[in-house]
């Protein structure tokens, strides 16, 4: 997974650093990247920023945060162990809160947002950085179905209008929002995961699924005989008040 080329984009870790801590030198923020996962964007900041504190509940990631940044060298980021939905954090510690491609795995997102916002300063930023589901819901619980078949840590990817209901009812109001959209491959799409048994009955799914013209709101199609699809992802950031 960490090695997978969508989640080392430079060009969505450079929006990343330049939304949490400016397009210049380094800023005097104390960042928390919640779900860290193996350090990809705890690496990718902390040059730019005063500290940066990684939090994950899998030890393994956590393990992997530590080596990687332990690699470059980096002296300013360290680790915690946490759920998203009971941050190990004081009141108001954080300048800056991340969280990159984590939303669709919190059990429940606005609980998660309500702690993200607890730890955040006021006047502070929170980020996000997920893909987002169709506002159709048929088309999104569909899609959603696709990813948890794929990954049974999946929970569920929100909408654009649900994630930013979530951000705001936590206390955040809204202060800019990027989408793009990421083209994906069937083949590619399953390698990040590692799962070979799944291969295969997910394949005769989404098949006849594009061959029947379901789109399931990611454009699912065949082309030449290739599954093909896109993510809608978006970077958030959100600003408490």
């Amino acid at each position: 997974m960490s090695e997978a080329a969508i989640f080392n984009d430079e060009t969505i870790l450079n929006r990343i650093r330049d939304s949490a801590c400016g397009s210049s030198g380094a800023a005097n923020v104390h960042v928390l990247d919640v779900a860290c996962g193996p350090g990809i964007v705890v690496a990718h900041l902390a040059p730019h920023c005063r500290q940066i504190t990684g939090c994950d509940m899998t030890p393994a990631m956590l393990d992997k945060a530590r080596a990687r940044t332990a690699a470059k060298g980096i002296a300013n980021a360290h680790f915690v162990p946490g759920r998203v939905e009971a941050l190990p954090f004081d009141d108001e510690a954080f300048d800056v809160v991340v969280s990159r491609s984590a939303v669709h795995h919190f059990a429940d997102p606005p609980a998660a947002f309500r702690e993200m916002a607890r730890v955040t300063r006021t006047g502070g930023r929170l980020i996000t950085v997920d893909v987002a589901a169709s506002e159709t819901e048929a088309d999104a619980k569909l899609h959603n179905a696709l990813e948890i078949l794929r990954d049974p840590s999946h929970v569920r990817m929100l909408s654009r209008s649900e994630l930013h209901r979530a951000i705001a009812q936590a206390g955040l109001a809204i202060d800019a929002a990027v989408a793009w959209t990421n083209h994906r491959e069937f083949d590619e799409w399953m390698k990040i995961i590692d799962a070979p048994e799944r291969i295969g009955p997910l394949k005769v799914v989404m098949t006849a699924l594009a061959g029947a013209g379901v789109g399931a709101g990611i454009g699912l199609r065949l082309e030449q005989g290739r599954l093909r699809f896109a993510h809608q992802p978006a970077l958030t950031v959100a600003v408490k008040e």
